[in-house]
């Protein structure tokens, strides 16, 4: 699935203002930190009940003359909340949902827009509207006990902005926020990242940010504090329309209402031209599901699980649904599309319309962190085909400036699912940068004393060492992945810290609190998936160390992870595990982490063999043990069996999802239309394994970044042929192959700079050539088992197996 990467911001007709303070005809380099933070007048409401009320955005405006040929002209800009820009009324750049949510009182990203070529000589118009992110959210009392209002950094939405005009004759004009800016309320009343928004066309203000209105009743903005964050330059993918679906159906519903099916579940907003008369509500609504009489099941989307009065708490919805109004003005038609809010659905329900909507006059807009997605996986099962189709927008759909565990009811960056899929979002994504910014994030959001469980943080307490260690592991991924040692040097520190903080939590090594194997469908005891969080990140420290020259933590970080692999060890291998447990995620664990002696491992693979025969050959595993026992079954000889498991279409598995419609992963093995969500990546660490066994690509531990990488594709009984792209940091791979009668090719193409530790399956009766793209031929080295061994540097490959 390829993304769009032209620009579409030219979708949405409604534009905001901005106005600045003018300095003229200066030379310093004044930076964005000479602006001020500016608001409105009119304080929140006291009283969080009220916050349900109509508070509409405010559209802030200011003229900006330009007086001479303009040489460069660069706007810098970002807010606490949501902001969206424009210049003589037309937006500004290509982002949504900016800046990226972060801790606002500790960290803030701003963006930088070239206007050079839309700035006009004369008189001009920057305007800016604010929406509430999540440094304004309502008072929702997610599963009638969380408020955001107590865990985030609070206030109304403010901004602050810089516009420096440089001119040909060397002078310049320096634009920042400050009171000088006007403001009035705009047609949208009410906005919330998780119930939606309402749009009153009706208070609507013509061309409000074109340099000849008139602002005699506007008011003048108020200077506040700001939320107190650093400001940074985002270095990051921001938030873009990266594709634009197009319904495949509308059903008119015997109560009036049409449902329109999207074809897929999807995060993001729509674009519609609706008709009506003055003063008509039009209502969406919006679900993963609908009911077998087709009409909308919107609740595996509902925020918090707020599905009945009193538990959102005073002023909230009986049922915290995801829905949106357009209530109409004069015009009797009209395109909509919502600014400070996403959801995420497959169907939208539509009411008050008084004729079916047409199929052309509705677009779905796909919303995520624009992250480059050069990789592919495809073969020749159409099963694997869905399933990846199925994960990468799974994946897609929960990068909403972070990784979410859903993009719905919670929205929450859960290190869990990191720890879980970080690897499997790598093998589809460049996360580089995203992941960089993630790990700031719980720079931001942890405490000395405590581990949390989301960053930014929201309050969450209880899931432990799995999901505050995603500070750590993601920081190696990056190491592993991209040979990214800068990260590792910045907060070496900060890493001893932590590991420090662990030591005082868990002093014996044993972690006996928090969640353990999420989803699994028999019990996981925290002390296995706990304690070996724990060992991952002491040796993860003990190769930091090693990269810092800090001799003294390496020993220390290496006694340590012998000392948590013995604990490990002795717990769960030395001894009978008592009670019902899921062995599976057992013995897949302890093989993923090579804790068993070598003497006794295929014991413990007749384990885990005799763990899924048990199973009827299922993956009974839950965030962590899925995948585990991917890895653990491959490296072990048993790809076969798990290209089995993987290519079938019975409960548990992921083809029962997709035969059940699914076109996102749930969040559970066992189908859920009311609870869980339809839209949650833990399950997708299976597209790391079509990358890792399948196509055969892995990168080697000992030259991270792919300097000297593994390629070892495996050719499973059933799969005729497999083509897989990995952008390395050195440059592309490519790993194919086919199945020729009794004949099987291999196309490999390595980038120069690298080299492949290239192992080809074969048995001893079959012959091995092997050719460059220059003719010259390469000799392999025959294994005892009849595979083929090659050291092959830079360029383009063919591998024949014949009879």
């Amino acid at each position: 699935m390829k993304q769009l990467k032209t620009l579409l911001f030219l979708l949405l007709p409604i534009c905001f203002t901005v106005s600045c303070n003018e300095a003229k005809n200066t030379t310093a380099n004044i930076q964005l930190s000479d602006a001020s933070w500016i608001s409105t007048q009119e304080p929140l409401p006291e009283v969080d009940s009220l916050l349900y009320d109509v508070h509409p955005s405010p559209l802030f405006r200011k003229e900006v003359i330009a007086q001479a040929a303009i040489k460069s002209a660069t706007l810098s800009i970002t807010a606490a909340g949501y902001y969206q820009a424009s210049l003589n009324g037309e937006r500004i750049g290509p982002n949504y949902l900016d800046p990226a949510w972060t801790d606002f009182s500790k960290r803030i990203y701003y963006s930088e827009y070239d206007l050079t070529e839309k700035l006009k000589n004369g008189a001009n118009c920057l305007g800016v509207s604010l929406g509430n992110g999540f440094y304004n959210p309502l008072p929702l009392k997610m599963w009638g006990r969380r408020n955001l209002r107590v865990a985030l950094p609070l206030g109304k939405p403010t901004f602050i902005a810089q516009l420096i005009i440089k001119y040909e004759n060397g002078s310049q004009t320096v634009i920042n926020t400050d009171d000088s800016w006007k403001y009035a309320y705009g047609p949208v009343q009410k906005n919330n990242v998780y119930l939606g928004e309402i749009y009153d066309a009706g208070q609507e203000i013509k061309d409000w940010d074109n340099a000849d209105f008139q602002v005699d009743t506007w008011k003048e903005a108020q200077v506040d504090n700001g939320p107190g964050g650093q400001l940074q330059k985002a270095f990051f993918p921001a938030i873009q329309i990266t594709d634009v679906k197009k319904p495949v159906s509308i059903q008119a519903m015997d109560d009036g209402k049409y449902m329109v099916d999207m074809g897929v579940n999807f995060t993001g907003v729509y674009r519609i031209l609706l008709n009506g008369q003055a003063g008509d509500t039009i209502t969406f609504r919006f679900g993963e599901r609908i009911y077998e009489d087709g009409s909308l099941n919107p609740m595996t989307a509902v925020v918090g699980q707020i599905k009945r009065a009193g538990v959102g708490g005073p002023g909230a919805p009986d049922i915290a649904w995801q829905e949106d109004q357009f209530i109409f003005g004069e015009e009797i038609e009209q395109w909509y599309q919502p600014e400070f809010t996403f959801h995420t659905y497959r169907y939208m329900e539509i009411s008050g319309l008084e004729e079916a909507p047409a199929l052309a006059d509705i677009e779905g807009l796909a919303l995520n962190s624009n992250v480059e997605d050069p990789n592919d996986f495809t073969c020749d099962i159409d099963l694997l085909n869905d399933i990846q189709s199925a994960t990468e927008r799974t994946f897609l759909a929960n990068l909403i400036s972070v990784q979410s565990d859903c993009p719905a009811r919670e929205k929450f960056g859960y290190g869990g699912d990191l720890n879980a899929t970080a690897e499997s979002f790598i093998y589809n994504f460049d996360m580089q940068d995203f992941y960089r910014k993630t790990i700031y994030d719980w720079v931001d959001a942890m405490s000395d004393s405590t581990f949390i469980d989301t960053a930014p943080y929201v309050g969450l307490q209880y899931c432990g060492i799995s999901w505050e260690s995603a500070f750590i592991t993601t920081q190696y991924q990056l190491l592993l992945y991209y040979q990214d040692t800068a990260i590792i040097k910045e907060l070496y520190q900060m890493d001893l810290e932590w590991m420090e903080k662990a030591a005082r939590i868990h002093p014996e090594g044993l972690v006996e609190k928090g969640l353990s194997d999420h989803e699994s469908l028999a019990p996981v005891p925290v002390e296995l998936t706990g304690t070996t969080h724990y060992l991952q990140c002491a040796r993860m420290m003990q190769l930091f160390a090693k990269i810092m020259n800090d001799d003294t933590h390496e020993k220390e970080f290496a006694q340590l992870a012998q000392k948590l692999a013995s604990i490990v060890h002795d717990q769960f291998w030395g001894k009978q595990v008592p009670g019902p447990i899921n062995r599976q995620t057992l013995f897949a664990t302890l093989l993923y982490l090579d804790v068993i002696p070598k003497a006794e491992q295929e014991q413990a693979v007749d384990s885990l063999m005799a763990a899924l025969v048990a199973a009827d050959n299922h993956f009974i595993t839950g965030i962590f043990g899925t995948k585990y026992i991917l890895e653990a079954l491959s490296k072990t000889g048993h790809i076969q069996e798990v290209f089995d498991i993987v290519n079938n279409r019975t409960y548990p598995g992921w083809g029962h999802m997709i035969d059940r419609g699914a076109t996102t992963l749930w969040e559970t093995w066992k189908e859920s239309d009311n609870t869980f969500s339809n839209c949650h990546p833990m399950f997708g660490s299976v597209t790391e394994w079509f990358y890792r066994w399948l196509a055969g690509i892995r990168p080697h531990p000992d030259y991270p970044g792919f300097e000297k990488f593994i390629l070892n594709p495996f050719v499973p009984n059933g799969l005729n042929e497999a083509s897989a792209v990995y952008e390395s940091p050195y440059g592309k791979i490519v790993a194919e192959w086919k199945k020729e009668g009794q004949s099987q090719t291999f196309e490999i193409s390595i980038p120069s700079k690298s080299m492949a530790m290239v192992t080809i399956p074969a048995s001893q009766q079959q012959m091995v050539s092997c050719n460059d793209s220059k003719g010259k031929t390469f000799k392999p080295q025959r294994m005892p088992n009849g595979d083929a061994y090659f050291e092959l540097e830079g360029g383009e490959y063919k591998i024949l197996l014949s009879q």
